[in-house]
C-alpha cells in the first residue's frame, strides 16, 4: 500500500519480517506433515510402521504447539490481551478441556479428572479460546510432572448480580522446583525441568489471567501435592451461545486447484472427511479446462501460482456459459488481508479461506455452496 503523501511510516524491520515469515513457514510445514501422517495412518502398516507414523504425527504436534505459543505469547507481550468475546456455557468448556487433554494424558501415564460445580446452564460473555489456555498453561506444568499420578482441573462457578466469579484448580505433582517470586526465574525453572514449550503455556496462562483483571494462587499441600488456583470475574451473557455450523447436507464434487503437491493432498483429506470426491488442478489453466465440464459443486481455488493465477482463473471461469460459469469458487489464501479479500469477492467468489485450511473452514464453505448451488437450482 502507498504511503499517504506528506506522512511518514515506519518500515517493519528486517528481522521482525523474517521472523514472521519463517514462523508462518514452519506452521505450514508441520500441518501439512501432520495431515500426511494422518493419511498414512489410514494405509494397511504393520505395527512397527504405524509406530513410525505416530510419531511423527506426535513431534509435529508438538513443534506446532510450541510454536503456536511462541507466536501468541509474542502478540500478548507486545500488544495486550487480543479478546474475541462470545456467549460460552462454562459446563462445556470443562467437557471441551476433557476432550482437548484425555490423549495426551494417557500418553504420559497420568490418570486426568475434570469437574464442574456450578449452575449447569450458567453462560458467560467470554473468549473460550483464551480460557482453555489458561487451562492448557497449569494442565501442561501438572501432567508433565505427574508421571503414573493423577492430575485434577476443576471450575467452580458462583453467579450473583450479572457477573460470574470463576475458580479454576488444578492439582497434580508438586514441583520439585522452589517457587519463584519473579517471573522470568520461575519460567526458566519449568523449562529447565519439563522442557520450553510446558514453560510456554505456563507464561501464557498467567499472562492471560493478568490481562483479565484475574489473580493466580499456588500452594503446596500435603505429600507431593501442588495446587494452582486462578480467580476470575466475568460478565453473565444475554444470549445464548450461537449454534454450530451444522454438516453440509450432502456430499460435493470438489476441484482443488493448487500448485503445491503438499496443499493438494492437504485439502484431499480435508474433503474426504466430509465424504466428499476431488479432482485436482496444478494452475488456473488447467482450473478453467476443468470447469468447463460443469460436474464440480465447488471450486477451491488457490490465488498464487505461476502461469494463471487464481484471480485470473476465475474471472476466466465466470465468463463460461451455462452452469460452468456459476459454480461456486473459494479463494485459498496464505494472506487473508480485507483489501485483498474484497479484490477476491469483486471478481467472482463466494468466501475466503485462510491457509492452512482448518476441517470446520472448510465444513462452513461446503454449505455455504451447497446453499448458494441449491438456490440456483430452485
Amino acid at each position: 500500500m502507498a504511503a499517504l503523501p506528506g506522512v511518514r511510516t515506519a518500515p517493519m524491520s528486517l528481522p521482525a519480517f523474517f521472523f514472521d515469515r519463517v514462523s508462518a513457514e514452519i506452521r505450514q510445514q508441520m500441518d501439512d506433515v501432520l495431515a500426511l501422517a494422518d493419511q498414512l495412518s489410514r494405509q494397511r502398516l504393520t505395527a512397527d510402521a504405524q509406530a513410525c507414523v505416530l510419531g511423527v504425527a506426535e513431534a509435529a504436534a508438538g513443534v506446532r504447539r510450541t510454536l503456536d505459543s511462541a507466536l501468541d505469547l509474542k502478540a500478548v507481550t507486545a500488544d495486550g490481551l487480543v479478546l474475541k468475546p462470545a456467549p460460552l456455557r462454562l459446563r462445556e468448556l470443562m467437557d471441551a478441556l476433557q476432550d482437548r487433554w484425555s490423549a495426551r494424558a494417557r500418553q504420559c501415564e497420568v490418570t486426568l479428572l475434570v469437574s464442574y460445580a456450578g449452575e449447569p446452564e450458567a453462560t458467560v460473555l467470554a473468549d473460550r479460546e483464551r480460557l482453555l489456555q489458561v487451562f492448557d498453561g497449569f494442565l501442561a506444568e501438572a501432567v508433565a510432572g505427574s508421571a503414573r499420578a493423577a492430575v485434577e482441573a476443576s471450575l467452580k462457578v458462583s453467579v450473583l448480580a450479572g457477573a460470574a466469579r470463576l475458580e479454576g484448580c488444578v492439582r497434580g505433582a508438586r514441583s520439585p522446583a522452589p517457587p519463584q517470586s519473579d517471573e522470568a526465574v520461575r519460567v526458566r525453572a519449568v523449562a529447565d525441568r519439563l522442557g520450553l514449550g510446558v514453560a510456554l503455556d505456563v507464561m501464557l496462562a498467567r499472562r492471560i489471567v493478568a490481562g483479565l483483571d484475574g489473580l493466580v494462587r499456588d500452594q503446596s499441600g500435603p505429600g507431593a501435592a501442588q495446587t494452582t488456583t486462578f480467580e476470575l470475574t466475568l460478565p453473565v451473557a444475554a444470549d445464548t451461545p450461537a449454534t454450530p455450523v451444522a454438516e453440509p447436507g450432502r456430499s460435493a464434487h470438489i476441484l482443488i486447484v493448487d500448485d503445491n503437491a503438499t496443499n493438494r493432498v492437504v485439502a484431499q483429506a480435508l474433503c474426504e472427511m466430509f465424504n466428499c470426491t476431488t479432482e485436482t488442478a496444478e494452475d488456473g489453466f488447467q482450473a478453467v479446462e476443468a470447469a468447463r465440464s460443469a460436474r464440480f459443486d465447488l471450486i477451491l481455488m488457490d490465488i498464487r501460482m505461476p502461469g494463471m493465477d487464481g484471480v485470473t482463473a476465475t474471472r476466466e471461469i465466470r465468463a463460461l456459459p451455462g452452469r460452468a460459469g456459476v459454480t461456486p469458487i473459494i479463494a485459498l489464501t496464505a494472506n487473508a488481508d480485507p483489501d485483498e479479500a474484497r479484490g477476491y469477492l469483486q471478481a467472482g467468489m463466494l468466501s475466503v479461506i485462510e491457509k492452512p485450511m482448518k476441517a470446520e473452514h472448510l465444513r462452513a464453505a461446503l454449505t455455504l455452496a451447497l446453499e448458494a448451488g441449491d438456490a440456483r437450482a430452485a
